[in-house]
């Protein structure tokens, strides 16, 4: 049963905004890791990978590849992907299993490149964790669901100067919601609350 609000009562009573109720593995990433907290680096750093990767797709088309995704870039680990070379970048253009776009791809060996630079300033951590706002939106339907904001405007530019690309405030706004910087869980929502972050 879908609600005016765009929430859908799943089969086992559970009130889940409509994309997540679309197939058993948006439901699941819902359910269990959307919006959970992420603090280490690693986690990070592969949350922001794929969120640049997903930027004109949809995340069901990414969150279906993260195994392979995975496995191309060495788990995410930064220091690994850092020292990719254009061997490396051959190798992941020709991978059918990825999303094969030359300038993501740069971006995230660059990317993996500013975090291991990071290290010498608190690291990506506390870097992102440092533009946490202060308070969280309360969205009650889709469309009060905000795409970016003011901090993650100043986190885009921030990420800009250390060096990351495809790192714009929507991109941003993204990461903040997928790691518990901010609930953008819909007011009814089972998950509303549940980060331990945002009561």
């Amino acid at each position: 049963m879908t609600t005016e609000t765009g929430l859908v009562t799943g089969d086992d009573g559970l009130a889940r905004p409509g994309w997540a109720a679309a197939d058993d593995l948006m439901r699941e990433y819902y359910d269990t890791e959307w919006g959970m907290p992420v603090t280490d680096e690693r986690g990070l750093f592969e949350r922001l990978s794929l969120e640049a990767f997903q930027s004109g797709l949809s995340w069901a088309t990414i969150l279906r590849k993260r195994p392979a995704f995975r496995a191309a870039f060495k788990d995410f680990v930064p220091e690994e992907v850092a020292a990719f070379t254009e061997a490396d970048t051959a190798r992941l253009l020709a991978d059918a299993r990825i999303v094969r776009n030359r300038a993501k791809i740069a971006a995230t060996i660059g990317n993996a490149r500013a975090t291991v630079g990071l290290r010498e300033k608190g690291g990506l951590s506390e870097f992102i964790w440092s533009f946490k706002p202060a308070a969280t939106p309360e969205p009650r339907t889709m469309a009060e669901v905000p795409t970016q904001s003011a901090e993650s405007a100043a986190m885009a530019r921030a990420l800009k100067r250390e060096g990351f690309a495809f790192v714009g405030p929507t991109t941003a706004y993204a990461l903040m919601s997928a790691v518990g910087m901010v609930d953008l869980h819909l007011v009814g929502s089972h998950r509303r609350g549940s980060s331990g972050i945002w009561s």
